[in-house]
């Protein structure tokens, strides 16, 4: 779920910079959200980079350790976020509509080694009970760590997730019915991969 990748930033945020300013740890949330924003271009491949984010990391970091402020401490902690979520989708389900089949050898792109990294499903799938687990572990140092009003950010995203996962599987079937009576030629706008196993 991109609201556990957005809490897992946060938490790194709020874990290596505690005293920082909010906007500066809302950067953290943003770079964990900031991946799955090629939902409908690409999925996993167009905006997820596990190892250019990660190696872009490196002098972000000494440039925020030589000349911190602001702007250098949240751009490392946008790009380690990004990072982290690019390499954990690695460890989720695949890109199938319904992931918890385990059907689909792809989970996300690595551009550096040109190929598709495999689903390990350590998470069954996006929406997954353990994912939600997932996402309340990681809010948990935020909202301890956070008040006067950030800390709401992560509830927030935290009931997000719950909702997601009480839809999650119910919305194939949705799907399902709303293709069937969606004529071909309004189809032909919605990405392959949500129609491609209906």
């Amino acid at each position: 779920m991109a609201t556990t990748h957005a809490l897992i930033g946060f938490a790194i945020a709020v874990l290596v910079a505690p005293d920082a300013a909010p906007a500066v740890l809302a950067a953290g949330f943003a770079g964990g959200a900031f991946p799955d924003l090629d939902l409908y271009a690409g999925h996993r491949k167009t905006l997820h980079f596990p190892v250019y984010y990660a190696l872009l990391a490196l002098p972000l970091g000494l440039l925020a350790t030589f000349a911190p402020g602001p702007w250098t401490l949240g751009a490392v902690l946008f790009v380690v976020a990004a990072a982290v979520h690019s390499a954990m989708d690695a460890f989720g389900g695949g890109l199938e509509l319904r992931p918890w089949e385990g059907t689909s050898d792809r989970a996300v792109y690595d551009h550096f080694n040109g190929r598709w990294l495999p689903p390990q499903r350590w998470v069954r799938y996006d929406g997954a009970p353990e994912d939600l687990g997932l996402a309340a572990v990681a809010a948990v140092p935020v909202v301890l760590a956070l008040s006067g009003g950030l800390e709401l950010l992560a509830v927030g995203a935290l009931a997000v997730s719950a909702g997601y996962v009480l839809v999650r599987k119910p919305m194939v079937a949705v799907a399902e019915w709303l293709v069937a009576r969606t004529p071909p030629t309004v189809l032909d706008y919605v990405p392959e991969r949500f129609v491609q196993d209906l």
